[in-house]
């Protein structure tokens, strides 16, 4: 069984994703296609780039993942082929894989130029329908990497400069919103084993968490452990420290946006 996995910033609005999944079964008719989502904010290759790490792991091996959020299309950006010691990537060379260049094996890496891949002709606008379905659709049935392009060395990639969690000078582990889910919950950069490690004898109920010139009490167990429409902080399911209200948005709670500061306080 062949995988595809779809990532992009296209929302569901309009037929992009559609088209994609079309070029992607004319190739590879038996392939299954798995969407991520759709609704990444437009541009937002930090969002992204947080993304593509969280969901991939829970793949079978040589799943073939499609990101497509692509500020730079019709330019002269690359667009890359990747492949880890278990799943192979198809991304825009923009920085959307610095995540996960940080935490896999990254083995072979190509840039995507063998035209005999592509649909003609190819669109400045849409390369996610022209370069991305079809020559991941080939990538999924028997192609291999080196027929899609040339090899390049990973250390030439473009890599965001993303923000991470640190220690301030007042003993503080300082972090940042990185991502907003549906519900409103703010999900930081601050990793629970990177909290662990700077706060090793601290309990979880004993922390406070500062966002603007407010402070969430400890790190709760569960969302309903404060009460309805009351914040609380809690370590997410992808491990990261959380802000929400419990039957509500902590988006709106706190007026919060992507990239606004969170400190977390050491009793």
């Amino acid at each position: 069984m062949s995988i595809i996995t779809l990532l992009s910033d296209f929302g569901t609005d309009d037929a992009y994703v559609g088209i994609m999944k079309g070029v992607i079964l004319k190739v590879n008719p038996a392939v299954t296609i798995v969407d991520i989502t759709h609704a990444i904010a437009p541009q937002d290759l930090v969002q992204a780039a947080f993304t593509v790490d969280d969901y991939y792991k829970y793949f079978p091996e040589k799943t073939v993942h499609i990101i497509v959020v692509d500020p730079g299309v019709g330019s002269d950006r690359a667009i890359v082929a990747m492949e880890t010691e278990k799943h192979i990537f198809l991304a825009p060379d923009n920085g959307v894989l610095t995540r996960l260049m940080d935490g896999a094996v990254v083995g072979r890496v190509v840039r995507v130029n063998n035209k005999r891949h592509f649909q003609e002709p190819v669109s400045k606008t849409f390369h996610g329908r022209d370069i991305f379905a079809p020559v991941g659709a080939h990538l999924s049935k028997t192609l291999r990497l080196n027929d899609v392009g040339e090899p390049i060395d990973p250390g030439v990639l473009v890599r965001l400069s993303l923000p991470r969690p640190y220690l301030t000078e007042e003993g503080t582990v300082a972090g940042a919103i990185v991502s907003i889910d549906r519900f409103g919950n703010l999900i930081t950069n601050i990793d629970w084993r990177y909290l662990k490690e700077r706060f090793a004898t601290a309990t979880m109920p004993s922390l406070k968490i500062l966002i603007g010139n407010r402070i969430v009490k400890g790190l709760s167990p569960s969302y309903d452990s404060s009460t309805p429409n009351e914040p609380l902080a809690i370590i997410g399911s992808r491990g990261y420290v959380e802000i929400s209200v419990n039957l509500g948005s902590a988006c709106a709670y706190f007026g919060s946006d992507k990239g606004d500061r969170v400190e977390i306080i050491k009793p």
